[in-house]
């Protein structure tokens, strides 16, 4: 049975008065899967999540999300989304239970569900202080809490990890993935690439307001075709090992005791093949795929030199 479609975008374009902010976007999100958002300042990822959200309508194309239009979908529909702005602004004179308990009540989320939700994103401690003492990283984990009130279907989170600290990141993560566990659809729009790179389903690359790269980390790679670069040290001097292993691998020594060998990803099990045959004295081996970093950088300049 084929998993449902919780995002639909179907030749999307949105036009304003002095610049076109979408072009021509299709893709589909599955249910329980999380999307990351990628693309420059201006690339068209808030204009998209507007569009999700049902605040603006396209000037072409459709858009359909848990199987309804947004911007003529009701209250019912508005409670089954969780949004967390780059920047969040609350009352700073309410306290953060006062405050959570507030959306809790626009969603029509019982009120007891507040105060888990506030112990999850680690603010128990201030919950009845007023948000004016709470730092920007408090403020942006109250957000959290709120995007997360009662269990919605989808969630899109604009930058939410700034002004985390570690601990607080990777618990905001788990949360994520116990969420797509649960069946809900997560769109993560974020520059920090790395901290994505392991924990998202799926990549769409945004280039001025154009798609220019949708799949898996894996289809990306393989699309790019970026090189392995396989690091090997070993236990003599590197330059006398790079001559044995002769001219059909591309070798480089990378110091007295190390060497790397780049390859095409098809080609990583023969490289390892020759390594085998030709009796290398390997004290480690580290395989580097190409990053998420790599790919953004390689879909956005190629993009753009297309386009020159």
């Amino acid at each position: 049975m084929m998993t449902p479609v919780a995002i639909h975008l179907a030749n999307v374009t949105k036009h304003y008065p002095r610049h076109k902010a979408l072009d021509e976007v299709s893709l589909q999100v599955p249910e329980g899967r999380c999307l990351a958002l990628l693309g420059h300042n201006g690339a068209g990822k808030t204009t998209l999540m507007k569009l999700m959200l049902g605040l603006i309508r396209p000037s072409s194309g459709q858009v359909q999300v848990l199987g309804m239009d947004p911007a003529a979908a009701g209250l019912p529909f508005r409670r089954r989304i969780g949004f967390l702005p780059e920047n969040v602004a609350f009352d700073e004179a309410v306290s953060g239970r006062d405050t959570l308990r507030f959306y809790a009540r626009l969603k029509g989320v019982p009120l007891a569900d507040t105060d888990p939700l506030l112990e999850a994103v680690g603010l128990s401690f201030a919950a009845q202080r007023r948000i004016k003492t709470y730092s920007k990283g408090m403020r942006q984990r109250l957000g959290l809490a709120q995007a997360m009130l009662g269990a919605p279907g989808l969630l899109l989170f604009d930058e939410p990890t700034t002004g985390l600290d570690p601990v607080l990141r990777q618990a905001f993560f788990h949360h994520i993935r116990d969420l797509t566990t649960r069946g809900a659809t997560v769109v993560l729009s974020s520059h920090v690439l790395t901290e994505l790179e392991a924990r998202t389903d799926l990549v769409a690359i945004l280039r001025q307001g154009r798609l220019v790269a949708f799949g898996t980390l894996d289809d990306l790679r393989r699309e790019a075709a970026l090189p392995v670069r396989v690091r090997v040290v070993v236990g003599t001097e590197a330059s006398v090992v790079a001559g044995r292993l002769g001219d059909g691998l591309a070798v480089t020594v990378v110091d007295g005791r190390s060497l790397e060998i780049t390859c095409r990803i098809d080609e990583k099990m023969a490289v390892f093949r020759h390594l085998t045959a030709s009796g290398l004295p390997a004290l480690d081996i580290d395989i580097q795929l190409p990053t998420l970093d790599d790919i953004y950088l390689h879909f956005s300049h190629h993009t753009a030199e297309a386009t020159a």
